[in-house]
């Protein structure tokens, strides 16, 4: 079963398919290959509150790096191209995380799983969420 991931930020980008990187604190572990669940909210979900599952991923890269060498391509590929790099890495990281910009965090590329069973797959949990 694949491991889940909130993209609440960008669920936007997610569902328009334009969001293939982000950039974590953790998930370290993870390799080339692996599968993950997108989601709306994974964490912190108030009792009663449903998880909803957004998309499945394959990741095709992950690397360790500093926050600072983002590049104005992957802010346009975390779902912000209105953000200059130094924008983004202030606002997500710095104001609302704490973090500093060479701290190295995980990079996680990814692909979308297309085909009929993943979207058939996508449709029927979309439909049983009321989407």
């Amino acid at each position: 079963m694949p491991r889940l991931m909130s993209v609440a930020f960008t669920e936007d980008a997610v569902r328009a398919r334009t969001k293939t990187v982000t950039r974590r604190t953790g998930w370290a572990y993870l390799r080339s290959g692996e599968r993950i669940t997108l989601c709306r909210k994974v964490m912190g979900r108030k009792t009663g509150v449903p998880l909803v599952r957004i998309v499945d991923v394959e990741v095709v890269d992950v690397r360790r790096e500093p926050l600072r060498d983002i590049t104005a391509e992957d802010v346009a590929r975390e779902g912000f191209p209105e953000l200059t790099p130094a924008e983004s890495v202030d606002r997500f990281f710095v104001q609302a995380q704490g973090i500093a910009p060479d701290t190295v965090v995980t990079r996680i590329q990814w692909r979308y799983l297309d085909g009929d069973a993943a979207q058939l797959a996508f449709d029927l949990v979309s439909a049983a969420e009321g989407r």
